[in-house]
């Protein structure tokens, strides 16, 4: 029977018509095609984050020495700050201020008359307190609709206080979901920040972009790199900088880990700077393996190769043995992923090394190119967000260009297997037969429980709850439940403790998922004779 009608029946017919094309199977041979990048259908509690999460939470929250003030409630300023584990460390010459929530605290009476007095005085208050390089103003969906001015504002602090101030219209309602907020931020840092500093170019410099260092990934991440001798420019955005970002345009290559949240900056830097992109993904050991391989097929020095090879060897031996203790017990154990950004597809492949079956996949904000791969996205219309997103046009920099590589040589690596300026996708690495779903919500994730039974489900905060009350572990991809790093081999070994703990933790048997509970008798006391 098809899943679709299993876990849709219970919708009206209007709205099963509506989200079908949303939750398809997998089928080898045969064209997949799903439904994405489509409006959340009003009433329903969808799993999805707003605009202004996906700015301020994701990309620019970030940024460690950037002083970034919420202009709205203070919900919204608590919410993007308390949830995530975006890790940073100051240092003698880089300030970091993520451990502070910063928010002009909007009222019901600064919505009434405006709340552009209010945002000046919390600026004023930063620049005395900080001393920032740089200032960002997020705002929310309660000034969109009063219509206060953050951009004049900005440009007023400016020159006032001789810093750079940005300001990012990213008002929750604005696009489908997070990834509008992505884009807004993305065309920001564009704008206003990558290619301003001065630096001198170094050898075997990269950029690593869309990894937001969420339990320490980017750290693990960046301790390998150098290992091997790659010089990181920039991180975008976890433990990254202002003043590192500013001389992102001078690296060899960038690196692009999560596709749906950052791949507008990859190809605004190849148009404007020549700086070629390559899709890694260091999340599990084999696809940490593949992408350092990759990085060092493209700068082709045997050197690098051979460093490459040493430390392949040296960190998987380091981990061989716990790895095979895990695998143990997860053999067999079947598991169910659905986050944003590109975190479904990236642990696909270190849970199969688990003996993990993934039988549902999804994300919450992608599009079609992030499950079927860029060769399809020729054929995708305008997507929902171009109607309140600007779209931003760059070009050559004749100050900053320089070719890295030609377009044959380009050629000649695709041909062997790099990912140059390529993403295959979630339908390269899913298994036939598994389900996958784009935006699904509240009501569907029990669903999919009661259908699947999956024995784990990797998700988000919001839904984490009812994953557990159903009596399935669940562990949190977004902000990794004060576990992690996961990236990397170190990392791949805490995530596999992590998930055989969570499995085999006696709790599971001791919690009754509702349905599974035996119907009450006509008559009886309604099971509190059991309290």
């Amino acid at each position: 029977m098809d899943p679709r009608d299993i876990v849709l029946d219970k919708y009206s017919s209007k709205v099963y018509k509506n989200r079908k094309e949303h939750v398809i199977t997998i089928n080898e041979g045969e064209p997949n095609v799903i439904q994405a990048d489509t409006r959340t259908v009003p009433g329903i509690m969808t799993n999805r984050g707003c605009c202004y999460a996906g700015c301020k939470g994701v990309v620019i929250g970030p940024l460690k020495d950037v002083a970034t003030i919420t202009h709205g409630p203070i919900g919204c300023g608590f919410y993007s700050w308390g949830t995530r584990r975006n890790k940073a460390k100051g240092d003698e010459n880089t300030k970091a201020f993520g451990e502070y929530c910063l928010s002009t605290d909007m009222q019901e009476t600064d919505i009434v008359f405006g709340g552009e007095k209010k945002l000046k005085q919390a600026i004023k208050e930063a620049v005395e307190i900080f001393h920032p390089e740089c200032i960002a103003i997020a705002s929310t969906c309660p000034v969109g609709l009063i219509g206060d001015d953050i951009h004049a504002i900005a440009a007023e602090a400016e020159e006032l206080y001789g810093i750079k101030v940005l300001a990012f219209s990213c008002e929750g309602y604005k696009g489908v979901s997070q990834s509008g907020g992505h884009h807004i931020a993305n065309n920001g840092l564009m704008k206003n920040v990558i290619g301003t500093g001065d630096a001198e170019p170094i050898k075997y410099s990269v950029n690593l972009l869309g990894e937001y260092n969420i339990g320490g990934d980017g750290w693990e991440t960046e301790r390998i790199l150098k290992r091997i001798g790659y010089h990181v420019v920039s991180v975008m955005t976890g433990d990254g900088s202002y003043d590192a970002i500013k001389n992102s345009h001078t690296a060899d290559l960038n690196l692009v880990q999560c596709h749906r949240s950052i791949n507008y900056i990859a190809e605004m830097m190849k148009t404007k700077y020549g700086v070629d992109w390559m899709k890694i993904n260091f999340i599990g050991p084999e696809a940490t393996k593949k992408s350092l391989r990759d990085m060092a097929r493209y700068f082709n020095d045997p050197e690098l190769s051979r460093r490459t090879e040493a430390v392949i060897a040296e960190e998987e031996a380091a981990i061989a043995e716990g790895m095979a203790s895990c695998k143990a017990v997860l053999a067999g154990k079947t598991a169910a992923i659905y986050v944003g950004g590109s975190r479904s597809h990236h642990y696909i492949n270190l849970l199969k090394s688990l003996g993990v079956e993934v039988v549902l996949a999804g994300y919450e904000f992608g599009h079609r190119d992030d499950y079927e791969g860029r060769e399809v996205l020729d054929t995708i219309k305008k997507d929902a967000d171009s109607k309140n997103i600007e779209s931003i046009t760059v070009t050559k920099d004749p100050d900053h260009y320089k070719e890295r590589l030609s377009e044959q040589e380009l050629m000649a690596l695709r041909a062997a297997g790099v990912p140059m300026e390529e993403y295959s996708g979630m339908w390269e690495d899913i298994m036939d037969g598994a389900i996958i779903t784009d935006d699904y919500n509240h009501f569907e994730t029990e669903e999919f429980l009661k259908y699947l039974k999956p024995d784990i489900f990797f998700s988000g905060i919001k839904d984490k709850f009812v994953i557990q009350r159903s009596g399935v572990a669940s562990r949190q991809l977004h902000s990794y439940d004060y576990a992690g790093p996961y990236a990397g081999f170190k990392g791949a070994l805490n995530f596999a403790n992590d998930v055989a703990m969570a499995i085999t933790v006696p709790v599971w048997d001791m919690v009754q998922a509702p349905w599974k509970k035996e119907p009450l008798l006509e008559g009886s006391l309604g099971g509190m004779e059991s309290c």
